[in-house]
């Protein structure tokens, strides 16, 4: 079912809502995880050891599945039905947040964060797949921008849900507070079983991709978290990273050539969705890094407590959480493009304000007012985002477009931390702080920089043709107009 009232702009049905709540809940417990441990991870590793090397592992284990499988995720998501598969990565994220909660090594939680990846790819593609086929026009724009208002939401109120946990009760909270959330709305997802549209089982799943995209990202990820300890001579060093570089090249051939890829190559020909998901890589590249090192100094360098450090990094989600909707908006009405451009732009200005930072640390004017800065900038970059990239594709293929996106995302962040050694040093330092603010907001303004020159706002009345094969200047547009 699609509704095609332009003029709707909210939820009009219960079907609707209980799609979105879904859609959110699922989404926003999945995004919340990558980036939740980050103001935990000095009392990970004051309890379980390992040094900068086991918190960078706490963080990629699940990066490393996550953007792996996410993948072949959205075309399971597309095989077996949208709710069938958000049930099973529900069910599977509530029993893996148990086993992190309750790990008694670094080992044990680094395998059980890469266990519990696996289940969080299954939640994040087919939830936003639900929204785009539930709305349409106008009203896909506003949900859109509800959806990541609330899931981009995640990854910036997450510091502050790990720092209280971590001050009042225990880093292990932070994981058994999933199984809340997941509880409350499986009632509502099992509803929604019967309104997954028919599938078509007799397309083929890419596992030999799925395990190529993972042996390709796990050796290299591997190799520059470990070179810190075991340095560059070292072979357990080298030979990962040869064979992840030698499993990449065969994925891409692998696509290239399978009947059924997880990863449809010909989607990047799409010139919204091709641009898209390079700002996609080097924003969220950027935010992923950017948060993992602020949040760590503010602890171990700036002497502020998890809580304190939380609440540091929360005005820029409340400008998010309050005005995504409207930009969302914005976007759907005006396009997409000089959103994208100017949002990362000014994220970067507001990251390149924390070089303030001096010793002894000042938050009220060597940190809250880059803060604001970047918060207004992100509230006018993640709706445009997702909407302009997820309205490039076909609706029937939305599954399998939000998981390359969100993959691209994870992947991203995989990147970026696994370098968190070699840019900030094996120790924090104000220096290492200064090294990282800097490296995010150039990724920042790579992000601005690829949204303008490379998206392209939607033609409305483009003939559906152009748009599918991105040969137009239409290219951008949305899955419900192309309808």
């Amino acid at each position: 079912m699609l509704m095609t009232d332009a003029a709707a702009l909210l939820p009009s049905t219960p079907l609707q809502k209980r799609v979105l709540v879904v859609a959110i809940v699922a989404s926003f417990i999945a995004i919340l995880d990558g980036f939740v441990v980050n103001l935990a991870l000095p009392a990970i590793g004051r309890e379980l050891g390992g040094g900068l090397v086991i918190q960078q592992w706490v963080v990629d284990a699940y990066l490393l599945t996550l953007g792996a499988l996410i993948l072949v995720a959205g075309s399971l998501s597309d095989h077996f039905g949208r709710a069938r598969i958000l049930e099973w990565g529900l069910a599977g994220f509530t029993l893996t947040s148990v086993t992190c909660g309750l790990a008694w090594n670094g080992e044990v939680l680094v395998v059980s964060r890469a266990l519990q990846g696996i289940a969080g790819a299954l939640l994040v593609p087919s939830s936003l797949a639900m929204i785009v086929t539930f709305f349409a026009g106008p009203a896909q724009s506003k949900a859109i921008g509800q959806w990541s208002g609330w899931t981009s939401a995640a990854a910036i109120v997450a510091p502050l849900i790990g720092g209280a946990s971590v001050d009042l009760l225990s880093w292990r909270v932070i994981f058994f507070i999933n199984v809340v959330p997941a509880v409350a709305v499986w009632p509502i997802l099992m509803g929604l079983r019967k309104s997954d549209a028919e599938t078509d089982t007799s397309k083929k799943i890419d596992y030999l991709g799925a395990f190529l995209a993972m042996l390709g990202l796990g050796g290299p990820v591997y190799a520059f978290i470990e070179q810190g300890r075991m340095g560059w001579n070292n072979m357990l060093v080298w030979i990962p990273l040869v064979l992840g570089a030698v499993a990449l090249a065969f994925f891409l051939v692998h696509e290239a050539r399978t009947p059924a890829p997880m990863l449809p190559l010909r989607l990047f020909g799409i010139r919204n969705f091709g641009w898209g998901n390079l700002a996609t890589l080097a924003i969220y590249g950027a935010l992923s890094f950017g948060f993992f090192s602020v949040g760590i100094y503010l602890q171990q360098v700036g002497g502020m407590k998890a809580t304190t450090a939380g609440i540091a990094l929360l005005p820029s989600t409340l400008l998010l959480m309050l005005t995504a909707s409207f930009f969302g908006g914005l976007a759907g009405k005006y396009g997409p493009r000089w959103f994208m451009a100017a949002g990362p732009f000014i994220c970067g200005i507001g990251f390149l304000m924390t070089l303030t930072v001096q010793d002894p640390l000042n938050y009220w004017t060597q940190v809250l007012p880059g803060q604001i800065v970047f918060g207004i900038g992100l509230s006018s970059l993640v709706a445009p985002l997702t909407a302009a990239i997820l309205g490039a594709v076909p609706t029937e293929e939305a599954g399998i477009g939000s998981a390359v996106n969100n993959a691209v995302a994870r992947i991203a962040g995989l990147i970026c931390i696994a370098f968190a050694g070699l840019i900030i040093g094996p120790v924090f330092t104000r220096q290492g702080l200064y090294n990282a603010v800097i490296v995010t907001a150039v990724l920042f303004f790579i992000g601005a920089t690829a949204s303008a020159v490379g998206i392209r706002n939607p033609v409305l009345g483009a003939p559906v043709t152009e748009a599918a094969e991105g040969s137009g200047p239409d290219d951008g547009g949305s899955a419900a107009q192309r309808a």
